[in-house]
């Protein structure tokens, strides 16, 4: 454990202090107690996911159709601005699956195919994005992206694998779309169809060695994991494919352009009129929300495991920032990554320097290495590319969401096909539309049941008929759930129904456990009062806690009851308020006195 270190000491009493609002300059506090111990931590965890973000940001590149160097800068300024803002060690930014398939998506969807037109509307999106994040992060909506179901996520993510995969197929294969059948390839199951119009065209050279990189890359993750699998591969099989070349006549692969770290620069948006916003304002939207459940699920999971906790709004400011950074500095949309977070953590890191040492380590890289990316096959990177895609498709996971509940299982599915078929950003407003209505229509059915004083026992029951009442002009009915306002509708047609019988002058609701009234519930309250009004019935309401009086009370709903057929809940004798709401039945009913035993004692004064 890291009891001493500074990332814990981040995580006290100055930590409860951040969660109330963002600290705009986190760092300079764990700076403040740094020391050898940390340092040596810190940088031996930035050289381990140096040696990954490297390939990685390739591969992410070549995900989003933007080259290279986009990805690797992304991962040099995401980590380096990242380490300034953030809060914890937790979280380790750059380009990821997520946000570069959704940015391939949202311009294919948009119509910009051509790499020149990505790379000019780029730094907009990633701008727009970045601006939402910190936007978010100082309105504190961090807190409820937990109302988005980890369903709405798990089947977005299936969908973007699929697409990541389907999208690299035609590398590995040795031939390409054109520029009109890529404007056409937005979905799934678009590019699917394409690249089966196009199998005629397969370069053997280039499947053969394609299969070649998946066998050293699937030897690579089972037998030798101490290696950093990704780089390792693509050296493999980048000496593979230079000698067959030297010595198998007419064997010829597709290698990728090279990379000039030199074009490293600012990247300010060149068109920033309100139709160009307008434009990429929803895409970026979708971005921001998919890099904060992704970012505060990670943290969220990598702390617990410490026994720390996680400012997630300091942690989306720092998203954003680093997406701005990104947008200004030639970088692509950066989130929190999964596999550089964990090795981060696991490799001994104390504070969020190691993010900065990382990106330092990278930008250096990038100078010392440019030369060599050119001998890189272009169907290598594509292999490496599917395989994290298939990483993505999580057994267990996908068994719990679609195997636990109806309601997840809808929702799953809805979002995952909705991914296939239409854009990505799209799935994700239609999956958390799907699993919030869901949700609602499960709280939105309160339970109302009608009750009986037992003669024998004293205790309140179930009745099972109408016969069994005790007296049949009283009705006692609990009422147990959500009464919010999608539920209010129900509850009254419900108690409705109860006030309908002929034989009823009086009805007793219980509100103890009942829950959330808001104003809709209230209006449908008073429609219900009137309605048994009208046919010459009281409403009283008994168990009625301090919150719900407040409602009452503040709505001005307590007058249409009448304060005196309202009683108050007490906690210390649970069946007083319903007691004394059948005394007012027998007062109400006149010489008539109902048949009703009451076993409750008032407590005296």
């Amino acid at each position: 454990m890291l009891d001493s270190s500074p990332s814990d000491e981040t995580q006290s009493k100055p930590a409860k202090k951040r969660r109330i609002g963002i600290d705009l300059f986190p760092l300079r506090k764990t700076a403040a107690g740094y020391n050898g111990k940390a340092f040596s931590g810190d940088f031996r965890a930035a050289l381990n996911v140096a040696l990954l973000a490297f390939p990685q940001g390739m591969a992410y590149a070549a995900i989003a159709g933007l080259p290279l160097r986009y990805g690797i800068f992304g991962s040099v300024v995401a980590t380096i601005i990242g380490a300034f803002f953030a809060g914890s060690k937790y979280i380790t930014l750059g380009p990821t699956n997520a946000t570069s398939v959704m940015v391939l998506s949202s311009f294919t969807v948009l119509g910009i195919v051509s790499e020149q037109e990505a790379v000019s509307n780029l730094p907009l999106l990633v701008l727009l994005v970045g601006i939402v994040l910190v936007i978010g992060s100082l309105l504190r909506v961090a807190s409820l992206i937990q109302y988005v179901s980890r369903t709405v996520i798990t089947g977005y993510i299936t969908a973007a694998a699929s697409l990541i995969i389907a999208n690299q197929l035609r590398k590995t294969l040795g031939f390409d779309f054109t520029a009109e059948e890529k404007a056409e390839a937005s979905t799934f199951f678009q590019v699917v169809d394409l690249t089966i119009r196009h199998l005629s065209e397969v370069q053997w050279a280039t499947f053969g060695l394609s299969v070649a990189t998946a066998a050293i890359f699937i030897v690579l993750e089972r037998f030798v994991k101490r290696l950093p699998s990704v780089a390792v591969t693509l050296v493999l099989s980048s000496l593979l494919a230079y000698l067959c070349t030297r010595y198998i006549p007419n064997f010829s692969v597709a290698l990728l352009p090279g990379l000039n770290a030199s074009e490293w620069g600012l990247t300010f948006p060149a068109n920033l009129s309100q139709e160009s916003i307008n434009l990429m304002l929803s895409p970026a939207i979708a971005i921001a929300l998919l890099c904060t459940l992704e970012g505060n699920s990670i943290g969220k999971s990598l702390a617990a495991r410490e026994g720390a906790r996680l400012n997630s709004n300091q942690e989306m400011f720092s998203v954003g920032m680093a997406n701005i950074g990104c947008a200004l500095f030639s970088g692509m949309a950066a989130s929190g990554s999964l596999t550089r977070s964990q090795l981060n953590v696991g490799s001994g890191a104390f504070t969020p320097l190691s993010g900065l040492y990382s990106g330092i380590i990278m930008f250096a890289s990038a100078f010392v290495l440019a030369g060599f990316v050119q001998y890189v096959p272009t169907a290598a990177l594509a292999v490496v590319v599917i395989s994290i895609g298939i990483s993505l498709l999580n057994k267990h996971q996908l068994k719990i969401v679609t195997k636990s509940t109806r309601s997840d299982s809808i929702t799953f599915y809805v979002t995952f096909l909705t991914g296939l078929l239409f854009a990505l950003d799209f799935a994700i407003y239609i999956g958390t539309c799907v699993s919030i209505a869901l949700f609602l229509k499960k709280v939105a059915s309160p339970e109302i049941v009608e009750v009986a004083i037992n003669d024998e026992t004293g205790q309140i029951g179930h009745l099972s008929n109408k016969e069994q009442r005790s007296d049949p002009e009283v009705s006692i009915v609990h009422v147990e759930g959500e009464l919010f306002f999608g539920a209010s509708e129900l509850f009254r047609d419900q108690m409705r129904r109860v006030a309908d019988d002929v034989n009823l002058k009086v009805v007793v609701m219980k509100l103890r456990n009942a829950h959330n009234l808001d104003a809709t519930s209230c209006m449908a309250l008073e429609e219900l009062i009137k309605y048994m009004n009208e046919r010459d019935r009281i409403l009283l309401v008994s168990e009625v806690r301090p919150d719900t009086m407040r409602i009452f009370e503040n709505s001005g709903i307590i007058k249409v009851i009448n304060p005196i057929n309202l009683f108050a809940d007490e906690d210390s004798n649970p069946t007083l308020s319903t007691a004394k709401a059948l005394k007012r039945a027998r007062q109400i009913l006149g010489g008539r006195t109902p048949k009703v035993s009451i076993y409750a004692k008032e407590k005296r004064p």
